[in-house]
């Protein structure tokens, strides 16, 4: 019975190899592509990748951060709208500082009407009562000379008839009432001269200080709008009511990091595409007027001509398109914009990724190959592609 059982299992063991090999034999046919692969559409041209952007004199796409940190209080636009110069996108909590603006406001007011008081020194009914105290000095003055008199007189003439304390008492009475007049006559004079220059000056001083301090509270309170500060299109707005602004942006949910609270471009009616061309390729471009190029959109079979713009001058490590370094060497590209009108019919976004082909120049005579050169064409390669 035991030899039946491993004679079956063997047979079913060489019927199972004979299936396996079978299946493994048959040939498949391989899965076409998604699309078709992107040729090189000159006879010698130079590869890179392109990243579409928004076509600007200089830059790239417009971050928006806010200047100081606070609580989102509303959004005012929503992505895809276009927006002009000076026009408010998101407006912050300010409370706080709109009230120590409005403080400083009514001190800085206070301080004027002090400064405005001064100068209108003096002030007549001031001078009035000034000179009605010096008129009651006077009158004051002549009733006890009068008095002192009459009493020095008498004792003059008969020493007798009046005591030497009462002639003591009256002189001194007429010499505080000589002293009363002169004190109300200084009294009036200074009354009359107005505000001392030092304490106008002063005033003015601590009136421009508080002004100042007012103007730079009110410049804080205007950055709590932030407004867009070109025409353009808003790409991305990554804050909503409530969201906690920094000057580093607003806290992305899905990568953890921080992320600007607003992303702008230009008027999207022309666009521009930034490419890397790597470094040990830069000999092989040709001069700027005669650089020559063309993208593709990937995904499609759609080939668009580009117009160069400029050449960033400053080769940097290949670091731009994934903020990341995985290789092993210092591999450094090289960026070139070109600008393009996108096609009527078509949807491309800033941020999009294309092929990017430059016709290049032939070392040895310095002249654009023909098409029938027998130079290979450069392919897509991972060591061209930043």
């Amino acid at each position: 019975m035991r030899n039946k059982l491993l004679f079956a299992l063997a047979i079913a063991g060489v019927l199972a190899g004979l299936v396996a090999a079978f299946i493994l034999g048959e040939k498949h046919q391989p899965a076409p592509p998604l699309f078709k692969p992107t040729p090189n559409p000159y006879a010698a041209g130079i590869y890179a990748n392109g990243i579409i952007e928004s076509s600007q004199s200089n830059g790239q796409n417009l971050n928006i951060y806010p200047e100081l940190s606070a609580t989102v209080h509303k959004v005012l636009i929503k992505e895809g709208d276009r927006v002009k110069s000076g026009e408010p996108l998101i407006e912050l909590d300010d409370s706080v500082q709109r009230a120590n603006t409005e403080q400083l406001k009514l001190q800085a007011e206070a301080a004027g009407a002090a400064l405005d008081a001064l100068r209108a020194q003096p002030r007549k009914e001031q001078l009035l009562v000034a000179q009605a105290q010096w008129d009651q000095a006077l009158a004051n003055l002549r009733t006890v000379e009068a008095q002192y008199r009459k009493i020095a007189k008498s004792h003059d003439a008969d020493a007798g008839s009046v005591s030497k304390d009462a002639l003591d008492t009256a002189e001194n009475q007429f010499k505080a009432a000589q002293a009363a007049a002169t004190l109300a006559q200084r009294q009036f004079e200074l009354t009359k001269a107005g505000a001392w220059p030092y304490d106008v000056r002063t005033q003015e001083r601590q009136f421009q200080s508080l002004t100042q301090s007012y103007e730079a509270a009110k410049a804080l309170l205007a950055k709590y709008t932030l407004r867009a500060p070109m025409d353009g299109v808003v790409m991305a707005v990554n804050a909503s009511s409530g969201s906690l602004l920094t000057t580093q942006g607003v806290y992305a949910t899905y990568t953890g990091g921080q992320t600007p609270v607003i992303v702008m471009s230009s008027n999207q009616g022309e666009l521009a595409v930034r490419c890397y061309v790597d470094e040990i390729l830069i000999h092989r471009l040709p001069a700027n007027q005669a650089i020559h190029a063309q993208m593709s959109v990937r995904g499609t079979d759609v080939h668009i001509p580009l117009q160069f713009d400029r050449i960033q001058p400053y080769v940097t490590p290949k670091l731009e398109l994934s903020d990341q370094r995985q290789e092993r060497v210092d591999l450094r590209v090289l960026p070139i914009v070109f600008h393009f009108k996108p096609p009527a019919g078509i949807q491309l976004f800033p941020g999009q990724l294309v092929d990017v082909y430059i016709e290049q120049e032939v070392a040895s005579t310095g002249k654009k190959p023909s098409a029938s050169s027998s130079e290979p064409v450069s392919a897509p390669a991972s060591g061209n592609t930043p």
